[in-house]
């Protein structure tokens, strides 16, 4: 590699920053708090769940800038190299004048004890510039990643529903100084490596996809973070040592999303947000079930291709991807490799990735005429929850009679995995109730469930055959059953 630039240079609010000392673990709502003393942004959980730490980030995207909700209690300062951070402070104007947002939350009442109300105002902030006029169910969605105790929801609803009485977003700041914000991160962002450290502390942010595969090559142990939306609470709950950490979120070739008549490419950059429009029109099974990953801030966050590349039994992609037939593509300086997604995973915590190889991207088959789909996510809540049992069918129906089936959970072993008997025990089975019934029944073949703290192995199981049946009624002509869906 050429140069290497030994600072990560990004703006906050109004003001540039570069920075040297920069660890691997270091936080950006640690720098937020105690280097800059903008206190506004809270800790709450320090694990992405409540949102008291919701800040926006913008980067370029083509020749604009995005900005999105995130968790900066999981985002790493490193991971911030050419971007723009927004605070809850830089809302308010040169006078002290409230923001809208803010005006609306307090003529709505939608505070009480205000903990977790500057986390709330930049989700909505977010949201209101995206749609002056949000419907319920758009604000509903927007506030799923913020957690408020003593308030309660409503007034927060309405405050949302009110902002553009209070101003309109065309002349907000963000908008008004875009076109200036866009030269300021293209003059950071110089293509360059980007190496920090405190100490034996590193970071490195590769420049592509070749110079980080580069990088493996040399530190073949490193600790790759795309969104870090999980190895984020490796160290802020199990204060693991993640050095050296290599920051892909950056690349614009793992960030890329290529469709065919045949098959959808993902890149294992890309974000939970941005392929949840091209995966919702191609697979419209997905479109409730996307809304059921964590919250917004995570899904701006975190990656396809991390929740593949971590082998998580419980992830919410992987029982999907190998549902839908999809293949995973790994890459290292010696080349390229593919293989099925079934068999990336090997058992728990163990995945059949080379030293040195990461993960590059996702080829997803369309569908195929006649074949009908579905994906289940069971947990605690129906909102941020970890998954007790994770679900995918895809059934191919031939004049009413079952040909091929791929059926995949999660939650019910060591590894995401399909239930191969039960697949085979409906392939040449007459479409009806009781052919799935009867596979059901088979799925202990399957799968052997551990008892945890989010269900026991009796609860699974059940569930996991409940859902043959459901799968059966919701695309049965003879039933009609009740199904929870936001209007």
């Amino acid at each position: 590699m050429g140069d290497i630039r030994k600072e990560i240079r990004f703006v906050l609010n109004g003001g540039d920053v570069s920075l040297s000392d920069v660890a691997a673990s270091d936080t950006l709502l640690d720098f937020l708090r105690i280097d800059r003393r903008l206190t506004g942004t809270k800790e709450g959980c320090a694990e992405g769940d409540c949102g008291a730490c919701t800040v926006l980030v913008g980067r370029l995207v083509g020749e604009g800038i995005r900005y999105e909700t995130v968790n900066a209690c999981i985002r790493f300062l490193a991971s911030l190299d050419g971007c723009h951070v927004v605070t809850v402070e830089h809302l308010s104007g040169v006078d002290g004048q409230l923001h809208p947002v803010q005006q609306a939350m307090v003529e709505h009442h939608g505070s009480q004890c205000g903990f977790c109300t500057p986390g709330f105002v930049m989700s909505l902030y977010a949201l209101w510039m995206e749609a002056p006029n949000p419907s319920v169910c758009q604000i509903e969605t927007a506030l799923q990643g913020n957690l408020c105790r003593c308030t309660g929801y409503a007034p927060i609803i309405r405050a949302a529903l009110a902002i553009s009485e209070h101003g309109n977003p065309g002349s907000d700041w963000l908008n008004t100084e875009r076109e200036m914000m866009v030269k300021r991160l293209a003059s950071i962002n110089d293509g360059k490596r980007v190496e920090v450290a405190r100490g034996a502390d590193r970071a490195i942010i590769p420049a592509n996809a070749a110079d980080l595969a580069a990088v493996l090559a040399e530190h073949p142990k490193a600790t790759v973070v795309a969104g870090a939306t999980d190895v984020g609470l490796w160290v802020t709950k199990f204060l693991r040592d993640i050095s050296p950490a290599v920051f892909i979120g950056n690349l614009s070739d793992l960030k890329q999303i290529d469709c065919t008549d045949n098959r959808i490419r993902i890149g294992a950059g890309v974000t939970y947000s941005e392929c949840e429009d091209v995966l919702g029109e191609n697979f419209p099974h997905l479109v409730e079930f996307w809304k059921r990953i964590a919250g917004w801030q995570v899904r701006n966050m975190g990656t396809v291709g991390g929740n593949v590349a971590n082998g998580s039994p419980i992830g919410d992609t992987p029982p999907v991807l190998i549902a839908l037939g999809a293949q995973v593509t790994l890459q290292s300086r010696k080349g390229t490799r593919t293989l099925p997604i079934e068999d990336y995973f090997i058992d728990y915590g163990k995945q059949d990735r080379k030293p040195g190889e990461f993960v590059a991207w996702i080829d997803i088959p369309t569908c195929e005429q006649g074949t009908v789909h579905a994906a289940y996510k069971i947990s605690k809540r129906r909102d941020e929850d970890i998954s007790s049992v994770c679900a995918a069918f895809n059934v191919m129906v031939v004049d009413g009679r079952i040909i091929h089936a791929r059926i995949a959970f999660g939650g019910m072993a060591a590894t995401p995995k399909r239930a191969s008997n039960a697949e085979l025990r409906l392939i040449g089975k007459v479409w009806s109730e009781a052919s799935f019934v009867e596979a059901a029944r088979i799925l202990g073949e399957d799968f052997t469930p551990l008892t945890d703290w989010r269900a026991s192995a009796d609860y699974r199981l059940r569930v996991a055959q409940n859902l043959f049946r459901r799968f059966y009624l919701e695309n049965s002509d003879q039933a009609e059953p009740v199904r929870l869906i936001q209007a």
